[in-house]
């Protein structure tokens, strides 16, 4: 018999918020984190928009003695992560420390750092480069350090599957607590890539829009999508077995009910034709749930705003779902944060939950031109009240990761 798991604590630092509620109040009120580039010099670069965290401050949360032993993408990963346990109300003592675990992951890691010390070392030599240069840098410290932190000593693991991180980590918390291995996880995604190489590598690759308007730079599956808008911050969620749960009088949000995780074996950068590798992981994400396509009644999408993946993501939806994915409501909520990278599917899957929750889907803003090859229902500009039982989300990333996660409304 397969334990059930539920979702019971949310913690996010976003571009639309620094805290899971007032990023969700934000993406309901169509409200973009995306403005001018500001953590860079633009004029170095061709793309100029960016979807920054904002008046964020570390220190309400650890000294700052501590806080310069960390990256960013750290900083994120740890407020969020405590914000979800405090959310949850999860208590971690001697009692159950062993039967909690964590399972954050990251597209890049501590790439500011690297630059940074770097920087270091060609100019002052070896000796002057930090010890805590590693440390800071490798993308399972947030991990390491939200469990330091909190005290969670169960299964303890890093996932780094590019944009698929966030869902991929979600996934795997979730079988670690059907399977018995643990009984709760602080599990998401954390990013910090707004750096200089990181810029330049992706401007490289014109993965990145060129559009300088920060109101209409990321729309994603409209006609005019140039590329995306790079984002930055961190989505946790706790995960709980569910009669531990309902014990300890836990609020919930929903329940995670299936997991899907697929490779294009394709291309380094672009997504199989046809979206083959997404349409597997959808299927596969529904069926684990007991769930069949016509049972799923809202997509939080990949949507990245870029021409290959709206449109073969589309494409996917269709192969899964037949003459049912005119019925389904999508939609994208990067057409406000940005693309969080690893960090997505964390935030992505609290919006997901909220929907479910609250009964309203977040819109797909700054959708203007429809696209003759994305003619799905994308939520336009503005949120939806809908009753809905069942959702999944989507992220696809770089190597040809899929990732889905099912979610039914708790009963």
């Amino acid at each position: 018999m397969k334990r059930r798991v539920v979702v019971t604590g949310i913690g996010a630092v976003s571009p639309v918020g620094n805290d899971a509620k007032t990023s969700w109040e934000n993406v309901i009120a169509g409200k973009s984190g995306v403005g001018p580039l500001t953590r860079l010099d633009p004029e170095q670069f061709s793309a100029k928009v960016a979807a920054e965290v904002r008046d964020f401050d570390i220190e309400k949360y650890i000294e700052r003695k501590e806080a310069r032993k960390m990256d960013r993408f750290t900083h994120y990963a740890l407020a969020s992560a405590m914000m979800a346990v405090e959310d949850a109300q999860l208590k971690i003592d001697e009692t159950n420390a062993d039967r909690v675990g964590v399972w954050i992951g990251s597209g890049i890691g501590g790439l500011e750092t690297l630059e940074n010390q770097f920087e270091t070392f060609q100019k002052r030599g070896y000796r002057r480069v930090s010890p805590f240069f590693v440390p800071m840098m490798i993308p399972d410290m947030a991990t390491g350090q939200v469990s330091i932190y909190l005290g969670a000593k169960g299964v303890n693991s890093c996932t780094v599957t590019a944009c698929a991180t966030g869902t991929n980590s979600i996934g795997d918390a979730f079988k670690a607590i059907q399977r018995g291995d643990a009984d709760a996880m602080i599990a998401g995604g954390a990013e910090a890539p707004i750096t200089r190489m990181s810029y330049a590598g992706f401007c490289a690759n014109t993965a990145l829009t060129t559009n300088p308007d920060p109101e209409t730079a990321s729309r994603p599956f409209d006609l005019n999508r140039n590329g995306f808008v790079i984002g930055e911050g961190a989505g946790i969620v706790i995960l709980e077995e569910l009669e531990q749960a309902l014990e300890r009088g836990a609020k919930i949000y929903a329940e995670i009910v299936g997991y899907g995780s697929t490779g294009d074996a394709y291309h380094i950068t672009a997504p199989a034709p046809d979206g083959e590798g997404g349409a597997r992981s959808m299927k596969i994400a529904i069926q684990d749930g007991g769930l069949k396509p016509e049972d799923i009644q809202y997509i939080n999408a990949h949507g990245t705003s870029t021409d290959y993946n709206d449109k073969f993501e589309t494409t996917a939806v269709k192969t899964v779902f037949g003459d049912h994915a005119y019925q389904l409501a999508i939609s994208s909520t990067k057409s406000m944060t940005g693309h969080l990278l690893g960090a997505a599917g964390g935030v992505e899957a609290i919006f997901t939950v909220m929907a479910l929750k609250e009964g309203i889907l977040p819109p797909t803003i700054n959708y203007e031109t429809p696209d003759p090859e994305c003619d799905l229902d994308y939520v336009p500009n503005e949120s939806r009240s809908a009753n809905i039982t069942a959702a999944i989300s989507n992220s696809l990333g770089f190597g040809g990761h899929n990732a889905t996660i099912a979610f039914k409304k708790y009963e």
